[in-house]
């Protein structure tokens, strides 16, 4: 089922990115904005921008494997965060394993354990329970945002835990005395505070996990750096094609912080200025 929504997602946002270049190949502008670019021998200004429009191609992919490793992500960061609140018996020692596994070992190998590990254990589970899983049949995707969800969880997790613990101790025991229940004080009262704490931390490690996307292609996933790698093994021109496709995470990584603030606004969250951020540095002893 996941696979599915997976490739779904994946075909609509390629259709868009499609027609998006193909508009801007077809329409004529862009070849006749390439002529007046210089070219050279040693360094190339116009092979930076040529390869635009074959890396977007693959933007898609990197914007699933962002959105899927920040959405599953986040909902993981908020269970090892309730658990690490509530020091739950059972859950407490395995979510502390693993936040400190994940925070202590490079993105890459984490990605690199899960490429090979989720296979094996699929074919475990085939062994041991008679059932037919076809690990040909899983995207290398599915692996990537497994691993960058978890990576995400990680450090998302202490951030959300502050944030509920930065809720006003008189709204909780307000709502309880009301008659709300665990759940309702959690969804009503904790949760929307936090959030408003949380986001701009979100943000950026949002604006992070955009970046990190490119460690992807070491697991067989054709994102916009591993295209953008393809592209220049056909001229050698690498240089020039990892320039193209920078301004393409610039890009990207501008439109996620817009985005942010306009979050930010709609939820009120008010930016201290200098000032107060001096004097709290001082207070702090920075």
């Amino acid at each position: 089922m996941f696979q599915n929504y997976v490739k779904i997602f994946h075909y609509q946002e390629k259709e868009v990115i499609m027609v998006v270049t193909t508009y801007l190949l077809t329409t004529g502008w862009y070849e006749e904005f390439l002529k007046f670019i210089p070219d050279g021998k040693l360094f190339s200004l116009r092979a930076v921008f040529e390869a635009i429009p074959g890396i977007l191609q693959n933007l898609p992919i990197t914007l699933l494997l962002t959105a899927g490793g920040a959405v599953f992500g986040i909902l993981l960061a908020m269970v090892f965060a309730i658990v690490k609140i509530n020091r739950v018996k059972v859950l407490y020692p395995i979510q502390a394993f693993f936040v400190s596994f994940l925070r202590g070992t490079p993105l890459l190998v984490q990605l690199m354990l899960t490429y090979f590990g989720i296979p094996l254990l699929l074919k475990a589970i085939n062994q041991k329970y008679g059932t037919s899983f076809n690990i040909n049949e899983i995207p290398a995707s599915v692996f990537a945002i497994v691993a960058f969800a978890f990576n995400e969880a990680a450090y998302a997790s202490e951030t959300i835990r502050a944030a509920i613990l930065s809720v006003d101790p008189g709204e909780i025991e307000a709502a309880r005395s009301l008659g709300m229940t665990n759940k309702q004080v959690y969804m009503r009262v904790i949760i929307p505070n936090a959030a408003v704490v949380a986001t701009p931390s979100l943000i950026n490690s949002l604006i992070g996990l955009t970046k990190g996307t490119s460690l992807a292609f070491s697991a067989g996933v054709v994102e916009i750096f591993a295209k953008a790698q393809a592209i220049a093994g056909a001229d050698y021109r690498y240089f020039e094609r990892f320039i193209s496709v920078s301004l393409i995470y610039w890009a990207v990584n501008i439109l996620i912080e817009q985005l942010g603030r306009w979050i930010e606004k709609m939820m009120d969250i008010k930016q201290p200025d200098k000032f107060e951020s001096l004097q709290q540095a001082e207070g702090e002893g920075i």
